[in-house]
């Protein structure tokens, strides 16, 4: 069972449900903004993806600067302290899934921990093609 930390007002958090949801699979949906995980789950998401405290908060549009959070000085327990008080500062989305917990940031990140295959086309919000008709990622050039 694959379950999603989602913002319906994110675009990459859409469209990283849409991939899962490309698989035939409907995600365990929680909306962290009106549900927030608990600090044990929050840390264990963290841990699990492989990322520092301070990856995993969200800067942009958040109160993160008006908080001080940018002084390297604040503890790992501080910033988190700061995650559960203000949700819009845990970055999205995460998601738990058959081959682990990533922060999905691209959103075809989530590719790599799904355990059921797409099942067809799917093309991001922006109109980049991210899995063929035959389901299999595009070959990305850059």
């Amino acid at each position: 069972m694959t379950t999603i930390y989602h913002n319906p007002a994110c675009g990459t958090s859409r469209n990283t449900l849409a991939l899962i949801r490309n698989t035939g699979e409907e995600p365990t949906i929680i909306d962290y903004l009106k549900t927030p995980p608990s600090k044990a789950e929050l840390i264990e998401m963290i841990n699990a993806a492989g990322l520092s405290v301070r990856d995993a908060i969200r800067q942009k549009g958040t109160p993160y600067s008006e908080l001080g959070l940018d002084n390297p000085q604040l503890s790992d327990d501080a910033l988190i302290a700061a995650m559960l008080a203000n949700p819009i500062l845990i970055n999205r989305p995460f998601v738990i899934a058959d081959k682990g917990t990533c922060l999905c940031r691209p959103s075809e990140l989530v590719l790599d921990i799904l355990g059921r295959p797409q099942q067809g086309a799917f093309v991001k919000e922006d109109g980049e093609a991210i899995i063929n008709a035959e389901g299999k990622r595009v070959a990305q050039t850059d």
